[in-house]
């Protein structure tokens, strides 16, 4: 083999479960290096003994069919697809091996799915937050409430800590999370407005690091049994965590907060430093934040558009069953005469 691969140019065979460890021990700093091992070792019992030329959406099939059997979205079949592709480009494209042979000749095209399938936002109206909240535990009533107050994510809120706030001179407090558990890999300033700044408020004392814990530990993902059980009771099957951010965006909207503000408040991406802020600048945030629970008092009616599927008379319709560290820095907090 060293002769045909030295001499007349012949690639070594090589597996895609050694790729797939290749692209593992090359990326340990990558911030989703965890959640590819996971897709991977899925991955490794359809097509990781195959030899790299051998792996084409022919022999994703199995795997695609297997996924549709576990009822997952078609966005979460195209992650497993999407790393396939990639450490397929990373084999043709840049791994060379000590003869300047690259791992793979060329890369197969790797189709992803069409992504129809995926669940539409579900902001909340208040008394749809009422009707889950009343049947969620009270570790996790809290948590949501932090959440639709705050538009933070399932992880950001789980993984809170004590050593990410700070008091401000202008009263209460805010969060920096760390840039390790936002999704778009930048430290998020959290604002607290009234009713975020009571939970936390609450929730001080109970626990050393973590502002949320159960039973003295702290919480791994809000989308667990409780949360599904609830939603069934309250009438709501498909309301998800992340509908909670929705909900806070919407109302912020309604409240007709800019859409400057809207970005900061909801840790969107942007071309702004967001955890560099003037005390104004933080009193405004926080004015705008406490407008997205001003509503419920105010006689406010907001108005839900929510799509009606209905069917032709030539087509009967059919009942569609319901799907069941290290402290972040970079704050700069300039003081305003």
């Amino acid at each position: 083999m060293l002769r045909q691969a030295s001499v007349y140019g012949v690639r070594p065979k090589r597996t895609f479960r050694e790729a797939a460890t290749k692209y593992l021990l090359d990326n340990p700093d990558k911030r989703s290096i965890k959640d590819d091992a996971k897709r991977l070792k899925r991955l490794d019992s359809f097509i990781g003994h195959l030899p790299l030329e051998s792996v084409h959406m022919g022999t994703l099939q199995k795997f695609i069919k297997d996924r549709r059997k576990d009822q997952v979205k078609n966005r979460t079949i195209n992650h497993g697809l999407q790393l396939v592709r990639h450490i397929l480009n990373l084999a043709a494209d840049e791994w060379l091996d000590e003869f300047g042979l690259s791992w793979l000749l060329s890369a197969p095209k790797i189709r992803l799915l069409p992504e129809t399938d995926q669940h539409e936002p579900y902001p909340l109206s208040f008394d749809e937050q009422d009707k889950l909240f009343a049947e969620l535990p009270e570790h996790l009533k809290q948590m949501a409430l932090f959440a639709v107050n705050t538009g933070c994510r399932d992880q950001e809120i789980c993984n809170l800590r004590w050593e990410w706030e700070i008091s401000l001179p202008i009263g209460g407090s805010v969060f920096i999370v760390s840039k390790q558990w936002v999704k778009n890999g930048q430290d998020r300033l959290v604002i607290l407005n009234e009713v975020a700044q009571s939970v936390v408020e609450a929730a001080r004392g109970k626990h050393l690091d973590y502002v949320f814990t159960y039973q003295g530990q702290p919480i791994t993902r809000m989308l667990n049994t409780a949360w599904i059980n609830a939603r069934i009771r309250a009438g709501l099957p498909d309301v998800r965590v992340h509908d909670l951010k929705h909900t806070f965006g919407r109302r912020l909207r309604a409240a007709s907060v800019s859409f400057e503000d809207r970005q900061d408040l909801l840790g969107h991406k942007s071309g702004r430093i967001t955890t560099h802020y003037s005390s104004a600048e933080l009193q405004n945030l926080i004015e705008a934040a406490n407008k997205a629970c001003e509503h419920r008092n105010s006689g406010t009616v907001l108005t839900l558009l929510r799509a009606k599927h209905t069917s032709t008379a030539k087509e009967p319709m059919t009942e569609q069953q319901p799907t069941p560290a290290k402290s972040p820095q970079g704050f700069l907090l300039e003081r305003v005469s």
